[in-house]
């Protein structure tokens, strides 16, 4: 019996050990998350005045004409921006390659902020996403293809469609690896 308990203690310090890196990044990620509602608003902090001098840096507005608009604009861009990355990285679902039609949007819109001549944010961005939806949009339907053909010749559930078609990565850097 005594055997038995250092044995199940034995697993159990090495479960804990193994998860001890993902309950940090989990912990830092649930903390971003609930901390983006403070992060969106950091804009407020920023002066209506077109240089914001602060003892870091100098930031001119531009053709912004306020770095208070300016920050509000980019604010709007990046939190959402932010979340969608980690969505992406912490789906487990066969459609979460659809993740990167928003999340190029959402860079190409960043880009054009930074475009100092580019007073038309926000226009013609489906253009240059046509590329990236060219690519994502089919290989998802293809996958769903294969899933719905696999569902009707054979007797398993979606649920179990959905696990032969997930990539396990074992870890982040691993994710990160596999769309370069």
């Amino acid at each position: 019996m005594d055997n038995k308990q250092q044995k199940l203690k034995k697993n159990l310090v090495k479960f804990l050990h193994k998860d001890r890196g993902v309950l940090i990044i989990g912990s830092f990620i649930a903390t971003f998350i609930a901390l983006t509602p403070y992060f969106y608003y950091l804009y407020e902090s920023v002066p209506a005045t077109q240089v914001w001098d602060t003892f870091l840096f100098t930031y001119d507005a531009g053709s912004w004409e306020s770095a208070n608009y300016a920050m509000w604009i980019l604010t709007s861009k990046l939190i959402p921006l932010l979340l969608l990355i980690i969505w992406f990285f912490t789906c487990r679902h066969w459609w979460y390659h659809t993740l990167l039609v928003p999340i190029a949007m959402y860079i190409y819109q960043i880009i054009g902020f930074f475009n100092v001549s580019n007073n038309y944010i926000d226009e013609f961005q489906l253009m240059h996403l046509v590329p990236v939806m060219a690519i994502i949009v089919p290989s998802i339907y293809l996958i769903r293809a294969q899933m719905f053909n696999k569902l009707n010749s054979a007797n398993k559930s979606l649920e179990e469609l959905e696990q032969e078609f997930m990539m396990k990565p074992k870890n982040m850097w691993e994710k990160i690896k596999q769309y370069f």
